[in-house]
């Protein structure tokens, strides 16, 4: 995966990102036609996605395009190609560091559970301190990677005291079955795969209640949503009442369900793995994304604060030049506020 130098560029590259951005964002609105990234993530606005709903509520084109990870996600709305993403909490706080004029306005998921660090039956991994010396797999500038850095400094473990590779999932399901590396902090489905022939050392959820959050949000480019505030307020709402439908009744989403399968067959993965990948994330309700907890609150609010925690790591780890002092500029709850208005 492309450093994060590489993917966001500096100064002038930025600026000529957001104009890029801007540029977009006219044409977009007359056409009423947006492209969407998403990512293997399961999740109920995969449902919604694949069952043509949003658009249907919306009254736009969406041109939904997979991508691998967040960063890569990142890279394609930097360029204009993207105007609405898909993106963990880490690759956001880089990119938004780098400039990009983008506005987190909906909390896909809280990743609780959803993302492990998991070592390899046979490596020789019972306890943290076995990591010394052996070959770890995460996606750089990604959410498990911000969590296995934290992790690592809560074991007193130095990261030169073990390898660490920079993956995409698929490349760490693939090298898993080869047997090249030891371990790997990742999310389904190359979770669900590697976890058949191993065990779970740590979950995000863990690490998250030690005071470091991570999340799933989706972003958007500031000039097309503000040239598009109700198609946005619309898209929320679709989204919103697909992740109600599952709160409300999980057990219709089992493994032989029909959301199930349309995940599985949007995203990889089997049905029952998709059913179980469910359970492990927690899908905050439109009221508690628009309060303080989430997107409210200006800069003490929840989303807020995980991003500038996150900034603050990457500027540790030399993935950025700068952090921001305020985050919640890039955090809005208004299309959240205004689909709750939508009968």
């Amino acid at each position: 995966m492309p450093n994060i130098r590489q993917l966001l560029g500096r100064g002038a590259l930025a600026f000529g990102m957001v104009s890029a951005l801007s540029g977009t964002s006219g044409a977009l609105a007359q056409t009423k036609e947006v492209t969407v990234a998403y990512q293997q993530i399961a999740g109920p606005m995969i449902v919604a996605m694949t069952s043509g709903t949003i658009e249907k509520s919306t009254g736009y084109k969406i041109n939904w395009r997979q991508f691998e990870s967040g960063a890569k996600v990142a890279t394609a709305m930097a360029s204009g190609d993207v105007q609405i993403g898909v993106i963990g909490s880490s690759p956001l706080a880089a990119a938004l560091s780098r400039g990009l004029d983008l506005q987190l306005f909906w909390i896909l998921d809280d990743i609780n559970e959803a993302e492990a660090l998991v070592v390899r039956n046979g490596a020789g991994i019972d306890k943290p301190s076995d990591l010394k010396g052996k070959k770890l797999g995460v996606p750089f500038v990604s959410t498990t990677h911000f969590h296995t850095m934290f992790a690592l400094e809560q074991w007193g473990i130095k990261p030169n005291e073990l390898q660490l590779l920079n993956m995409q999932p698929n490349q760490i399901a693939a090298a898993w079955e080869r047997g090249d590396i030891d371990a790997a902090f990742v999310w389904d489905p190359a979770r669900a795969r590697i976890k058949q022939t191993g065990k779970v050392l740590i979950t995000s959820g863990e690490l998250s209640k030690k005071g470091k959050a991570t999340f799933d949000g989706v972003a958007v480019s500031r000039p097309f949503a503000e040239a598009n505030a109700d198609f946005m307020a619309r898209f929320v709402k679709a989204v919103a009442d697909a992740d109600a439908s599952y709160r409300t009744n999980p057990a219709a989403w089992g493994p032989d369900s029909a959301p199930a399968k349309a995940i599985a067959a949007k995203i990889g993965g089997d049905p029952r793995a998709s059913s179980e990948a469910l359970k492990l994330y927690a899908y905050p309700s439109a009221e508690q994304q628009a309060s303080p907890a989430w997107l409210g609150g200006g800069p003490g609010g929840g989303a807020a604060k995980a991003l500038k925690a996150t900034a603050d790591f990457l500027l540790e780890q030399k993935r950025i030049d700068s952090v921001s002092s305020d985050y919640s500029k890039f955090v809005t709850p208004k299309y959240v506020e205004a689909a709750m208005r939508l009968k």
